[in-house]
């Protein structure tokens, strides 16, 4: 499988959301992901604006799940998302519900094992309940408040081979990857790499990162897309 790279848009402006977009399109990244800060400033009209200037992109809708799963997901779709996100903390009917609609309305769904006491068992009840992906998170506040306290900072890819090996369906780490980190998941076995903040967004500020991102992107893109993904099929 030929790694994918999605930029996640974890802004809070969508003429600024538009304008990072257009940006990493040119730069070579294949997806889109309208993150969470995006949902929440702009909700589905941030979705559709999405829609309507890349027409034929794949578009990740960060929505975090945790219940009313049919309806939020049933609302993304129509806005034009293509994949939305789903919690494995969430309830087993709420999974259910967002796969029963993503089957309904022609979306892929991404289950996001984020807080699970077991992240590999964690990431095999998303794949049981009919995900499509499996997001391996070490979540934000998780990271940033371990290392506020003295402790070391938890990182994704500590489990990223124990999780990829316990499913059949592609795994995206997300969670404080350094650049370099990020570039090298598909050699882990997952093929979606991700690149937010803080490697393209500003993570203090929720704001596009300062400098050169498009020459940037389109190495990290080159380098990315120049590999190949096999990932491990459990036993």
């Amino acid at each position: 499988m030929k790694p994918i790279v999605q930029i996640s848009l974890d802004l809070t402006n969508i003429d600024e959301a538009l304008e990072t977009a257009a940006l990493a399109m040119r730069a070579g990244v294949d997806w889109l992901e309208a993150g969470t800060p995006l949902i929440l400033a702009e909700g589905l009209h941030g979705v559709r604006k999405l829609r309507e200037a890349f027409p034929g992109v794949p578009i990740v809708a960060d929505l975090k799940t945790m219940d009313g799963g049919y309806l939020e997901a049933e609302m993304m779709a129509k806005a034009g998302a293509t994949h939305v996100v789903v919690m494995a903390r969430a309830h087993a009917e709420t999974i259910k519900c967002v796969v029963k609609a993503g089957k309904d309305f022609g979306v892929k769904v991404m289950g996001d094992n984020m807080i699970c006491p077991d992240m590999i068992e964690g990431a095999k009840f998303l794949e049981d309940l009919g995900c499509d992906f499996v997001i391996h998170h070490i979540g934000y506040d998780e990271r940033r408040g371990l290392a506020a306290a003295g402790h070391r900072m938890p990182s994704p890819l500590d489990q990223l081979r124990e999780v990829v090996a316990a499913v059949n369906i592609p795994v995206q780490a997300v969670g404080g990857l350094s650049l370099e980190q990020a570039i090298k998941c598909p050699q882990y076995g997952a093929p979606l790499v991700v690149l937010g903040a803080p490697l393209t967004i500003d993570a203090d500020s929720f704001k596009t990162a300062d400098g050169n991102l498009e020459a940037s992107l389109r190495m990290i893109c080159e380098a990315i897309h120049a590999q190949q993904t096999i990932f491990p099929l459990k036993a």
